[in-house]
């Protein structure tokens, strides 16, 4: 038996070591700092785009740098940005803005303000979409704040979603070798994302909260609506459409948080890829223990289970990634946004709709994160 587990790390070691090499390489090349934060002036283009994106974070604010740090604050600060958005994009991967900015290129803040939490409330209920939706995307590991709000505003500038969508940053180390560290951070920021959420639920104004979580950040959403439930909180339960991608979550936890949770209004929809090789990395890391976003939809018994379990396990393998390890592709999703009209089997989904997917980037399959409630999800 001994010997089986060895000739099994044989196999699964260089996988996994191409996956941390890669990790580490991404992690080293261009990340930016602070000073990316900083508003700059720019002259106005004809062909000039702009965005804005809400931030609520329970970082500890760098006083030195102007950003936020990996350590933990016992409060949410608030803040507003706006962004010029690069008409020249490639893909998803961001130009961030360097001394010698090329707005045609490079993404770059041309406004930032930090708000009271009154003041926050006001400017997200202004964002709230016809229907009642509004949107928290929830970073993963080894992200920063800036990397996170670029992110945000890629998104946003992408799918051309009116309204601005609200980052949460929690405070993760942004540090290849922080994955405990970033795990710990997660778990005790389960009331600070559960503190915003039920501040904007609140207001009848807003019908559905799109709570976007990728990697460990599905984690963290997971743990929150589990937090809620057991605070017996149907009331902002019943308004969350949770989506986790590339869900960076034991399979056995994940098991134990549904449980927990019971079943929802409006089904979870899990984006998952059997070749996330972050995720490979992060199944051994945790003594080979099979993570949530890898998970086969050709499996009978994944199909079967998402059944009973009332889940939507959508297979994005199809999506093509940035990263070099395919854990990036939620990223993608929001160009197709455009081309979507209609789940699956070219009629509108309903809360009914639930299994095993795939996602085809050549067809319209596909939406930005901050749509697939209303286009995916199929929230009523």
């Amino acid at each position: 038996m001994e010997q089986r587990r060895l000739n099994g790390l044989a196999k699964i070691a260089p996988a996994v070591l191409v996956a941390l090499g890669l990790v580490t390489l991404t992690g080293c090349v261009s990340r930016p700092s602070p000073d990316v934060l900083k508003p700059v002036h720019l002259q106005a283009r004809v062909d000039e785009a702009e965005v804005s994106v809400l931030t609520a974070t329970n970082r500890t604010a760098d006083t030195v740098r102007g950003g936020f740090g990996s350590a933990w604050a016992d409060n949410l600060t608030y803040e507003q940005y706006a962004f010029s958005v690069p008409p020249d994009r490639k893909g998803v991967t961001i130009a961030y803005p360097t001394s010698t900015l090329d707005p045609e290129r490079q993404f770059a803040v041309i406004d930032r303000k930090q708000l009271a939490k009154g003041a926050f409330v006001e400017e997200a209920l202004r964002s709230v979409q016809p229907d009642g939706t509004i949107g928290i995307f929830v970073h993963g590991y080894n992200y920063s704040y800036q990397e996170a709000l670029y992110r945000t505003a890629q998104i946003a500038a992408d799918a051309k979603m009116p309204g601005a969508p609200i980052l949460f940053s929690w405070p993760s180390a942004a540090a290849v070798a922080g994955y405990v560290a970033d795990r710990d951070a997660a778990l005790a920021s389960r009331s600070a994302l559960d503190s915003l959420v039920t501040s904007l639920s609140a207001s009848g104004k807003v019908k559905r909260i799109v709570l976007f979580g990728h990697s460990m950040g599905g984690f963290l959403v997971m743990e929150t609506v589990r937090q809620l439930k057991l605070q017996h909180r149907d009331d902002v339960v019943g308004k969350l459409a949770v989506i986790l991608a590339a869900p960076d979550i034991d399979v056995d936890v994940f098991r134990s948080q549904l449980k927990d949770i019971g079943r929802m209004p409006i089904p979870i929809s899990l984006l998952v890829s059997k070749d996330d090789r972050a995720l490979v990395a992060s199944s051994f890391i945790a003594g080979e223990r099979p993570r949530v976003g890898r998970l086969d939809i050709n499996d009978p018994v994944i199909e079967e289970a998402a059944v009973k379990e009332r889940l939507r396990v959508i297979d994005i393998t199809s999506i093509q990634a940035s990263d070099g390890l395919g854990h990036d592709r939620y990223a993608s999703l929001a160009k197709f946004g455009a081309q979507l009209a209609s789940f699956e089997t070219g009629r509108r989904s309903t809360a009914g709709d639930v299994g095993a997917y795939v996602f085809d980037a050549a067809g319209a399959a596909v939406a930005s994160p901050f749509r697939l409630a209303g286009r995916v999800v199929g929230a009523q």
